[in-house]
């Protein structure tokens, strides 16, 4: 009986054994600090209070407010430099420029003007391009300085000094964007736009730092503008029996408006 008694008290701890071992909670240990939402911050908008890490009523429409200035902030520099092209082009259309034409300023500007970064020490000129009907050239003339820019105010190439004629005066071709069409293989210096608006700008300074006048004409004789046609100078004869380019007329340009 003995015997039996044993055998059974060995067969169930063998079974006991073989019970699969439960895992136990382990007790936690205190929250960093760094991981818990305090329940009031100071910050720049001000004092901002949470309960369990939820914001109170006040706080979540202080927190709404200023994302809604955020957006306005982005909104407005995203845009300014777009709106300040566009105010440009309707300065110069209201008093009579149109598109590809130049205007001249024949007297140094003074305390008068509405350019915000004009200087009273130079000879202005400017004008807006219309890139819809194809690529348009840019005369330049000798001893300028200037820029071309697209609608969003993106830098597309520099004119004169800065610019790759050095001051020499040159020929700018502004094409449009996507142009598939033909470009000449020389002659021209060539600004490729992400725009069909340009506004492009520069000025010449005085020789004898007195006179404005003959810099004024120095700039109403060498600068033009006009639409580019494919196939004149800056193709070669040889891309025409090529069968890669076709001829366009060799003429003088024609005359730019100057209001």
């Amino acid at each position: 009986m003995m015997n039996a008694v044993r055998c059974f008290a060995a067969i169930a701890g063998c079974a006991v054994s073989l019970l699969p071992h439960f895992a136990t909670a382990q007790t936690p240990g205190p929250i960093p600090s760094s991981l818990v939402t305090p329940d009031k911050i100071e910050s720049r908008i001000g004092a901002l209070e949470f309960k369990d890490g939820v914001p109170s009523k006040a706080t979540a429409d202080k927190l709404f407010d200023n994302l809604d200035f955020t957006y306005a902030y982005r909104a407005f520099m995203d845009n300014m430099r777009g709106v300040s092209i566009h105010a440009l082009r309707e300065g110069l259309r209201s008093v009579g420029v149109k598109e590809n034409e130049v205007i001249v300023f024949s007297d140094l500007m003074d305390a008068k003007s509405l350019f915000l970064t004009a200087n009273a020490d130079t000879i202005y000129v400017m004008g807006y391009l219309d890139l819809s009907k194809g690529p348009v050239v840019v005369e330049t003339p000798p001893k300028f300085l200037g820029t071309v820019q697209d609608a969003w105010f993106r830098w597309i190439i520099d004119l004169g000094l800065p610019g790759p004629d050095r001051g020499e005066g040159g020929k700018y071709l502004i094409v449009p964007p996507d142009y598939k069409g033909q470009l000449p293989d020389g002659g021209y210096f060539i600004g490729h736009a992400r725009t069909n608006t340009i506004l492009w700008f520069g000025r010449s300074f005085l020789e004898d730092h007195k006179d404005p006048k003959p810099v004024a004409e120095t700039i109403r004789k060498f600068t033009k503008v006009y639409p580019y046609e494919p196939g004149g100078v800056g193709t070669p004869i040889s891309d025409f029996l090529a069968g890669k380019a076709k001829l366009g007329r060799v003429t003088a340009p024609p005359a730019t408006g100057v209001p």
